[in-house]
């Protein structure tokens, strides 16, 4: 990784916090909740990968509908956050795998 691509990578996050920062307060806590839940449970992607930025889109357009942030994940946001990756390989199931000698098709 060179120098360019982490400059590059640190203006793409503070766009993306700034999107965020621009949300109404209560969309901005569930967020960030969901943000802590996934990056202790979340994809190995996670960092690199469209899953946060479809999330602050997805949080965006419910605004613009003048609906509230539970009406969108529900109340149980880490459930909410679990439907979003099942389907993705996440650290814990490559710990899993590393240590059970397993490997994963592609």
């Amino acid at each position: 990784m060179s120098i360019q691509d982490i400059i590059e990578g640190k203006k793409q996050w503070r766009a993306h916090m700034a999107r965020v920062k621009a949300l109404p307060p209560d969309y901005q806590i569930v967020y960030k909740e969901m943000q802590r839940y996934l990056f202790k449970v979340g994809p190995v992607d996670l960092p690199d990968g469209p899953l946060l930025p479809g999330i602050v889109d997805f949080f965006e357009e419910g605004v613009a509908a003048g609906k509230g942030v539970l009406q969108l994940t529900g109340n149980d946001v880490a459930a909410f956050c679990d439907d979003l990756i099942k389907d993705s390989p996440t650290f814990a199931d490559v710990y899993q795998e590393s240590i059970s000698g397993e490997v994963r098709p592609s």
